[in-house]
């Protein structure tokens, strides 16, 4: 019975998470337009081809984890 309570009690918060998420967000309910770079379709296609374009310029690659490429001499202590 617990069990069933508590699955209950989840589904139904979804459920009102995404009415409220719906009400507010899609129907604008506290006003407001949805900007044209998200309803444009020309706006996305030249967007798209920005981010796909070559050559990039960046910086070179960066090593999150250093340690990890074992680039480095450790010495012992008879070696120093």
């Amino acid at each position: 019975m617990t069990g069933a309570k508590i699955v209950g009690s989840l589904a139904g918060a979804f459920v009102l998470a995404f009415a409220c998420d719906y009400i507010i967000s899609d129907g604008k309910i506290f006003g407001g337009t949805t900007p044209s770079t998200v309803s444009n379709k020309a706006w996305l296609e030249e967007t798209d081809k920005k981010f796909q374009a070559w050559p990039r310029t960046a910086g070179p690659p960066v090593v999150m984890n250093p340690i990890s490429r074992q680039n480095y001499i450790v010495k012992t202590g008879a070696e120093s």
